[in-house]
């Protein structure tokens, strides 16, 4: 039952944080903190506690409605861990990056940021179909919200567009396992909505293809790739920082978790058909988002282009579907999830300090703030993948196992590379460097919270690039229970 205790504890908490708000403005940032502590405490005593011998940290199994064969099943293997550990650390990270940003409505704003983090927990451990697509729906609500009311100047464009998307995608995915549901029905006479037990049925071949792309396309939407990407700049753009936080940090993940652990285990011979396909969207995702993030004058949709860029890398490594290339998609998620989310909260910060977000408008920012400007550096430097920290271990990994599938599309993803050093180095050039610029009046550095926020996250990717094998030996098990090639 612990895990549905803590799915409840992230709902509970948001709406006391909304609550809490007629007690004191500042009450509801608190009580999200307090909540996350406490999840975070829970999560560490679990994963201290070690594996069962199934090599799972934490299950549950109860009917929910036993006509439908849909039951509340949880589970959380080494993969999961990871990802539900993310989430709850980019949660703090969130509600520190809208401490002073956010002046209105701050319960209803809490209230959102903790529904979407409930609702991703849920996708990361679901292994009901059902149940999944409920917690994909329930994470979305909140974030559009995040998105129209707390966003910038074209924020209810830009909800609606990440509305759409979405939900139009997610149609997608709703359709598909109802139909993987029917079609094992109509073979074996068992109506389950169980992961797997449907990751074993015998699908007619013409059908698993089908079935196949409506997973694919709502979970390439999501994380996303050429030609799908789109939603995600003006998401980027308008969101709030806490919003774009979440977005790049944990949504995004979403979509590459749901390739990973639905799309090829549950048609694998469909999906290594589809594999060519697969790898060069994710090859042309790598290189023309870059190309795009050094085309921006809009901090902001730099960094939103930059994800298209490197989230492309774990398109090509799901689908080259061998242990090097896998495990080096998931240390890609990680360690993008801190290196996105510290250039976003870079991005805020620089402007609720100067009210824009052109970089034009914010030459030698270094001078004016220097701690910002070694942090800025320091995760610039990051994006591109500079050796000894987590982001060049997750691509490097990558194109190995990418090499032993297809040389061609793995030197295409590798010119990604030289682009990212590209239009990393033109940012803080654009940005910190350069002449001051005399319209900036004096601007404050980052505060002890701001710069206590930057420095795990960027001791986190140290630790990650020095020292990966503790994330390699939690994927490793889940790599190989998938059945994937060594």
């Amino acid at each position: 039952m612990s895990l549905s205790l803590l799915i409840f504890a992230l709902f509970s908490g948001g709406l006391l944080a909304w609550f809490s708000e007629r007690l004191h403005p500042a009450a509801p940032r608190w009580v999200s903190v307090a909540v996350l502590f406490a999840a975070t405490g829970y999560l560490t005593t679990v994963w201290l506690a070690g594996p069962s011998a199934e090599g799972l940290y934490a299950e549950l199994n109860v009917p929910w409605i036993p006509a439908f064969g849909i039951s509340l099943k949880f589970a959380m293997d080494g993969l999961s861990l990871l990802l539900v550990a993310l989430t709850l650390f980019l949660g703090l990270v969130a509600v520190a990056s809208s401490w002073t940003e956010i002046e209105s409505r701050t319960g209803a704003f809490q209230f959102n940021i903790m529904w979407t983090l409930a609702g991703v927990v849920g996708v990361f451990t679901a292994m009901d179909l059902f149940v999944f697509f409920v917690f994909w729906e329930v994470m979305l609500i909140p974030m559009y919200f995040l998105i129209a009311i707390w966003g910038h100047e074209n924020r209810r464009y830009a909800a609606m567009k990440f509305f759409l998307f979405t939900q139009i995608s997610g149609l997608a995915l709703l359709l598909a396992i109802l139909t993987l549901a029917y079609v094992n029905y109509s073979i074996s006479g068992l109506l389950t909505f169980d992961y797997e037990i449907l990751r074993h049925a015998e699908i007619p071949e013409t059908t698993a293809r089908w079935l196949m792309l409506g997973f694919f396309i709502a979970f390439v939407v999501k994380l996303p790739a050429v030609p799908f990407h789109t939603w995600l700049p003006d998401a980027h753009t308008q969101a709030p920082t806490a919003g774009s936080v979440l977005l790049a940090g944990i949504l995004l993940k979403t979509g590459a978790y749901g390739l990973i652990r639905f799309v090829v285990p549950l048609f694998e011979e469909a999906a290594m058909d589809f594999r060519f396909p697969a790898m060069l969207l994710g090859a042309i995702s790598v290189v023309y988002g870059g190309y795009m993030a050094y085309s921006q004058s809009d901090f902001k949709r730099l960094v939103a282009y930059s994800s298209v860029s490197h989230m492309g890398f774990v398109l090509l490594g799901v689908f080259a579907w061998n242990q090097l290339a896998l495990q080096g998609a998931v240390v890609q998620m990680i360690a993008h999830g801190f290196s996105s989310a510290a250039l976003f909260m870079l991005a805020g910060a620089i402007q609720h300090r100067l009210h824009t977000r052109e970089l034009g408008q914010m030459s030698g920012l270094w001078a004016r703030a220097p701690r910002m400007g070694v942090v800025t550096l320091f995760f610039v430097i990051a994006s591109l993948g500079m050796p000894g920290l987590g982001t060049f271990v997750g691509e490097f990994l990558v194109l190995l196992g990418a090499f032993q599938v297809n040389v061609t599309l793995t030197v295409v993803a590798a010119i990604g590379i030289i682009v990212a050093a590209v239009y990393s180095l033109s940012l803080m050039q654009r940005s910190f460097q350069g002449p001051e610029n005399p319209d900036i009046a004096a601007m404050p550095d980052f505060d002890v919270r701001e710069l206590s926020v930057m420095i795990i996250m960027a001791a986190a990717l140290v630790w990650l690039g020095i020292f990966p094998q503790g994330v390699l030996d939690l994927s490793e098990p889940v790599i190989a229970a998938l059945g994937v090639a060594l």
